[in-house]
């Protein structure tokens, strides 16, 4: 694969001061689809795209993306979680949205090209990662609605705190009652470019109203429990961790399955199924809702402290993080950075 490296490197920002997404490293990786198949992979100066104005993407939103994190352990060796499984549903949106599949270990080998070229971009603090954002999008010139024939492939990255500015403190989340995120049959398990237009306004509404984020119910009966914008969610009911089955309006994540198989491995009670508002109502009511948390690439794990639902809050499990959240966010960042060994086979070292 060919590399040009930059003659112009960045200054690195403050560890303390990192956020999430505000600063991209010194590379892409950029790699382009026409007459039917994709060119070789390209390492280059991180720069701005030129663009067309009538360029599909601008205008239909033919596009998908994905996230992944990179770490460095304390002797300095470079390891990714769970990075083939994210390509692979890369190419499972890919196919929703009428777009080229990809080579899985071509791409793969070249994030991992990225990855080793940008490693001195690697926090090592606590709480810190790389953040891998692989993305394609129609970049054919033309104004009318059909699957494109050009695209274009590219991978970013930077280093990331928490995603939340608040941490691991417990989140406070607002069910939303009216405007739905997707649908039965509809985009909703992909991770493409609008679903997370959608979803703006229901986050937008919780932030006025002094909450995190949104919580999703299902677009037909608006009564079962979906998903948090940018996390999957799971409530602790009795002894049981319990979250919404997947379907076509939920997407399958990655640390969710992670959550799962931990769980599983290690005595938990699990349940995934439909979960409606009203058993999560009385669930509180009588004092079996123990927990409630969110699991994600970007959050890893969030604790929610607080819900609120048809102007009415609801406090959970004392509004502090509970002992299965804090279980499962200490076993996934502990195998994620090496602290624990990996039985798994999740963690790829470079």
């Amino acid at each position: 694969m060919k590399i040009t490296a930059t003659n112009a490197k960045k200054t690195k920002p403050d560890v303390d001061k990192l956020g999430f997404g505000k600063y991209m490293s010194d590379h892409m990786l950029v790699m382009d689809y026409a007459g039917g198949k994709w060119n070789e992979p390209e390492i280059v100066p991180y720069a701005p795209f030129e663009i067309d104005p009538a360029t599909q993407i601008l205008h239909y939103g033919q596009g998908i993306f994905e996230g992944m994190k990179a770490y460095k352990n304390k002797d300095g060796k470079v390891t990714m979680f769970r990075p083939r499984d994210n390509f692979v549903r890369m190419n499972a949106s890919a196919e929703r949205l009428c777009m080229p599949q990809l080579d899985v270990e071509k791409v793969l080998a070249a994030a991992f090209d990225f990855v080793r070229l940008e490693k001195d971009w690697i926090p090592q603090a606590e709480g810190t990662s790389f953040y891998v954002r692989p993305a394609m999008f129609c970049s054919d010139v033309y104004l009318g609605v059909k699957a494109g024939a050009n695209y274009r492939f590219f991978i970013i990255g930077g280093p990331v705190g928490a995603y939340y500015a608040n941490g691991l403190a417990p989140t406070k989340i607002f069910i939303e009652d009216f405007y739905t995120r997707s649908s039965i049959g509809g985009t909703g398990n992909a991770k493409c470019l609008g679903n997370y237009a959608a979803s703006l306004i229901g986050q937008e509404k919780a932030h006025k109203l002094g909450y995190d984020q949104a919580l999703w119910m299902d677009a037909k009966d608006k009564k079962y429990i979906e998903e948090v914008g940018s996390m999957n969610i799971f409530f602790v009911i009795g002894d049981t961790v319990v979250t919404p089955a997947l379907s076509t309006s939920i997407l399958a994540g990655i640390t969710r399955d992670s959550a799962l198989k931990i769980l599983k491995k290690n005595g938990y009670k699990t349940e995934e199924r439909k979960i409606s508002v009203d058993e999560i109502l009385a669930a509180q009511n009588d004092g079996s809702l123990k927990e409630i948390f969110g699991t994600g690439t970007a959050a890893v794990i969030s604790p929610v402290g607080e819900f609120a639902y048809k102007d009415k809050n609801y406090i959970v499990g004392g509004g502090k993080m509970g002992k299965i959240t804090e279980y499962l966010y200490g076993e996934l960042t502990g195998i994620q950075t090496g602290k624990i060994k990996d039985t798994y086979g999740w963690v790829v070292e470079l």
